[in-house]
């Protein structure tokens, strides 16, 4: 049997946003409670509901700014939907 044979992404120029296909593959009711979390988030320390603002919380949760009660794949998750709603922001 012959394998299929799928061209590299460069290739096929794709573009992944892997913030948007982090939040893809929630759950349903996952998705809802770190959304509400992250319109928590940043209605605590983005109230101007800036744009830039969310981006540079969700950076902090990236680049391993966590307390402990933060895991570290919940704080990536988090941080994907404060993009998330960053871009929302922007538009």
């Amino acid at each position: 049997m012959k394998e299929a044979q799928v061209p590299p992404a460069s290739e096929t120029g794709e573009v992944v946003d892997f913030d948007e296909a982090l939040l893809d593959a929630c759950a349903p009711e996952q998705l809802a409670e770190v959304m509400a979390e992250a319109r928590l988030l940043a209605d605590a320390f983005a109230p101007e509901g800036q744009a830039a603002e969310r981006a540079t919380l969700a950076r902090s949760l990236q680049s391993g700014v966590r307390d402990l009660e933060f895991g570290r794949a919940h704080a990536r998750l988090l941080a994907a939907a404060l993009h998330r709603l960053a871009r929302e922001a922007e538009a």
